[in-house]
């Protein structure tokens, strides 16, 4: 890591760490410790013990997913228990790695949330989903690991069962929300789009998949979904800028395809469904430092 090929990596390294180690003292002292107190409390927050900090094992989380390791175990034992041990004097086993990883789940959360709250909401952004296959169509009823949490669901590509990742970016890549949902939730949902746009103001562009009853609540409250037509549907009025923009959708595409073939989003070896949940905050958090966003230069009549 303290070569001159690998001096990006190392910065990246340190900027991961320093954004972690601020975020979980927050977390530690807004939500962990109330959690810990809440004995009534639906979800209960199992502290890990050990002597590496939080704050170090979520970096490795999320550095994993640029070290063009596709196996986490290798990236552990050939690149950070080698390599990188300078970096984290007090580094644990592989397996008391993985064993307390589940716990991470929570915090990671928050961490993803968090980095999408510093995005800045320009008044444009892009909404779509992405399936997660968890496996075979052929394997399902043989498929234990996530039974009950895991879904089929219909894609553009055919049916899977798994889950979606539902992502919406601003015209520079930034990601502003996202939300993970079994494979059978339309993307319409009423329940989702309301947790992930929320926040959102201004023009919303989406495929037709977002054609939804709550339009005329989204524009009250000051968000314009802009989607095609729907089969025979009634086409809507819309202007020339937004007609414009709404061919750049493509580009939450570029972002999907980023999740896949640069990061490690999406595999079929998960063991254990709380360390699965954690790997995709982890990816969802690594496109958050990616430097090489996808972005669309709008010329100057759209403004």
């Amino acid at each position: 890591m303290k070569n001159k090929d690998m001096l990006f990596d190392e910065k990246l390294l340190i900027e991961i760490f320093i954004k972690a180690d601020d975020i979980y003292k927050t977390i530690e002292k807004e939500f962990v410790s109330k959690m810990l107190e809440d004995k009534n409390a639906e979800y209960v927050y199992q502290k890990p013990n050990c002597e590496m900090t939080k704050s170090e094992m979520m970096t490795l989380l999320i550095f994993y997913h640029y070290s063009g390791f596709k196996c986490f175990e290798c990236f552990y034992k050939q690149l950070v228990m080698n390599k990188l041990r300078s970096y984290f004097p007090k580094i644990l086993s592989y397996n008391r790695f993985v064993e307390i990883l589940s716990s991470f789940a929570l915090p990671m959360f928050i961490f993803a949330k968090s980095l999408c709250s510093e995005s800045q909401n320009t008044g444009i952004s892009f909404i779509d989903s992405k399936k997660l296959v968890v496996c075979h169509n052929r394997r399902i009823h043989q498929h234990k690991v996530f039974s009950g949490r895991a879904s089929r669901g219909k894609s553009s590509t055919g049916w899977f069962f798994g889950f979606k990742i539902h992502l919406v970016i601003n015209e520079k890549g930034e990601l502003l929300d996202f939300d993970l949902t079994p494979g059978n939730v339309a993307d319409n949902n009423h329940g989702l789009l309301k947790r992930i746009l929320k926040k959102i103001k201004g023009l919303c562009f989406g495929d037709k998949g977002y054609v939804t009853t709550l339009w005329k609540d989204f524009y009250e409250n000051g968000l314009k979904i802009v989607t095609k037509t729907k089969g025979k549907t009634k086409a809507k009025l819309m202007t020339l800028q937004e007609r414009y923009m709404l061919l750049k959708r493509p580009i939450i595409e570029s972002v999907n395809d980023i999740f896949t073939s640069v990061f490690d989003l999406e595999h079929s070896r998960h063991r254990n469904p709380n360390n699965a949940l954690t790997h995709m905050l982890s990816c969802v958090c690594a496109y958050c430092f990616y430097p090489e966003k996808p972005s669309v230069n709008f010329p100057n009549w759209i403004n």
